[in-house]
């Protein structure tokens, strides 16, 4: 399980390296504020386009397969732009190769920790995955401060190919601990490839849990673009500040994550956690955005909103264990759950920004967060509404843990 979630840590500085980097990148190459905004936003992209789909081969291809490769893809582009000549179409080029390599281990992964883990232990390990973009992300831009100055952007690029392939090498020791991921339900007799897919997207509750994950990224991505430019705009702090505390506060989101895994895992409701979750994020939102607050409390919302907020990623991502009637669905619940929220980051950050920019004022971002968290709280309503009915209608056959 820890084999399999090194994986997603490793992944994740991908994510974590490019913000703190873009400076030295943008000085080094020339580099324009939209090439800057693509090559940024390039592992967002896609995995809003393919993750679902991607999701879909896990159970044909295989989720071992499936995650050493990604791996390999994301090693490989990484370790190819460090070293190649400087210039914004190949660190592009390795965006995007780093981008679909992160899309595949970031879908396959909860397939192995669901295998490798037993039914007492599953929903726990699943909300301990959850804590894999934070921890990763966090890592990056901690490492950043001490690390460009000596190295340059290369330097980072070059530790998250060390990074990815220590993960392929503990995952390929573990290999004999990730057969095929158990079941309690039958399969459904359906010999042809769509037919999982759509037994697992045809019930109504992944798609709310979707929709929860998604007003979460919005909310928390538009923290994480508040807060550097607070921090360094109104407060006048250094880009190594700058990057120790907003990684400060991603990181947050760990024990939540941990939490949440903890009380999924004891039988508390995964739709009252995210609906609960979104609640104490909105308020926190209400309180970083406030101005007459102190600069040590505004922060310390913003580590609140990250912490609170981290149940959310572990109870909709433990839901597989709930929603997956075969080993083949759970890769593409995971990806459903993955579009959700990247598409949730991919919208709501430009549409904070233009708000932000036609007010003049980031407490206008209110207006976007505000009505995501009231959304948030809604869809865990909702989805706790239908899971009741899920676990009721099969009464006679129970769902295991």
């Amino acid at each position: 399980m820890l084999a399999a979630t090194a994986a997603g840590f490793a992944i994740a500085l991908n994510v974590g390296k490019v913000p703190v980097a873009l400076p030295s990148l943008r000085a080094e190459l020339g580099l324009s504020l939209v090439q800057a905004g693509w090559v940024s936003s390039m592992l967002t992209t896609m995995a809003v386009v393919a993750a679902a789909m991607i999701g879909m081969w896990v159970g044909r291809v295989g989720a071992l397969r499936m995650v050493l490769g990604g791996l390999a893809l994301c090693a490989a582009a990484s370790f190819a732009t460090a070293l190649a000549p400087a210039g914004w179409s190949t660190l592009l080029a390795g965006r995007l190769i780093e981008g679909l390599g992160f899309v595949v281990v970031a879908v396959s992964c909860p397939a192995l920790i669901t295998a490798a883990s037993g039914p007492e232990r599953r929903r726990f390990a699943l909300g301990l995955w959850s804590s894999y973009m934070p921890a990763g992300a966090s890592l990056a831009m901690a490492s950043a401060p001490w690390l460009l100055p000596r190295t340059g952007w290369r330097g980072l690029w070059l530790l998250t190919t060390v990074a990815m392939v220590l993960a392929a090498a503990a995952l390929w020791r573990q290999r004999r601990h990730f057969g095929p991921a158990p079941h309690a339900l039958p399969d459904i007799a359906d010999p042809s490839f769509l037919g999982p897919v759509r037994q697992a997207l045809g019930q109504p509750l992944p798609w709310l849990l979707a929709l929860a994950f998604g007003v979460w990224a919005t909310q928390h991505f538009a923290l994480i673009v508040w807060l550097p430019t607070w921090l360094q705009e109104q407060r006048g702090l250094g880009g190594g500040a700058v990057a120790l505390l907003t990684g400060g506060m991603l990181v947050a989101c760990v024990p939540g994550n941990l939490i949440g895994g903890t009380l999924v895992q004891r039988g508390v409701p995964r739709g009252l956690l995210v609906a609960g979750a979104q609640a104490l994020a909105g308020l926190g939102a209400l309180a970083y955005s406030a101005d007459g607050l102190p600069d040590g409390v505004r922060y310390a919302a913003c580590v609140f909103v990250s912490f609170a907020g981290g149940v959310i990623p572990a109870a909709v991502m433990a839901s597989s264990t709930v929603l997956a009637r075969t080993p083949q669905q759970i890769g593409t619940l995971q990806g459903l759950f993955m579009q959700g929220a990247q598409l949730g980051q991919f919208i709501g950050t430009p549409l904070i920004a233009a708000v932000v920019a036609a007010a003049h004022d980031w407490r206008s971002a209110l207006w976007v967060t505000g009505p995501a968290a009231l959304a948030g709280v809604a869809l865990g309503l909702a989805a706790q509404r239908l899971e009741n009915r899920l676990v009721h209608s099969h009464a006679a056959a129970p769902i295991p843990a």
